[in-house]
C-alpha cells in the first residue's frame, strides 16, 4: 500500500512540475530590414510595375532611379528625365530610419500628376499593390 502511494505521489509531482514549465516561445527571426526599407520596397515595386513597366503614358518621359539599398538609412527612389538619367530628380520618394512613413516631394508634386502620385503612394504604402484606385 505504501509502495502504491509513493508511486502515485511521484506521478502527481511529475505532472505538477510539467504543468509549471512554460512552453517554448517561438520568436520571429528579424529580417534585418528597417521599417523604412520594408515600406519603401513595397512602394518601389508597385511604382515600377504601375508607372514604368506598364509603360503608363503619364510617366513615359521619366525613368526610375532606385536607391533602396542606401547606407544612410534613407531608402528612396527618384523619378528623373528619361533622356537625362543623371539629371535633377523630379520626384523623390523616401522613408527614414525605423519609420514606415513615406515622404514624397519634388517638382512633379506641383504638377497635375501630383495628385495621382499622392494617391498611388498612399495606396501602396497601405499594402494595396493595385495600379489604380478602385471605386
Amino acid at each position: 500500500m505504501i509502495k502504491n502511494r509513493t508511486i502515485a505521489l511521484i506521478a502527481v509531482s511529475g505532472f505538477a512540475l510539467a504543468s509549471c514549465q512554460s512552453s517554448p516561445k517561438i520568436t520571429p527571426v528579424p529580417s534585418g530590414k528597417s521599417a523604412a526599407l520594408l515600406s519603401m520596397e513595397q512602394v518601389a515595386i508597385s511604382a515600377h510595375k504601375c508607372w514604368i513597366a506598364s509603360k503608363d503614358p503619364a510617366f513615359k518621359q521619366y525613368q526610375m532611379a532606385n536607391e533602396l539599398n542606401s547606407f544612410s538609412g534613407t531608402p528612396r527612389f527618384l523619378l528623373v528625365p528619361a533622356k537625362h538619367y543623371g539629371g535633377k530628380p523630379l520626384l523623390v520618394v523616401q522613408a527614414q530610419g525605423n519609420s514606415s512613413r513615406v515622404d514624397v516631394f519634388g517638382p512633379l508634386m506641383n504638377d497635375p500628376l501630383g495628385a495621382r502620385i499622392s494617391s498611388d503612394i498612399a495606396r501602396w504604402q497601405a499594402g494595396n499593390p493595385a495600379c489604380a484606385a478602385t471605386a
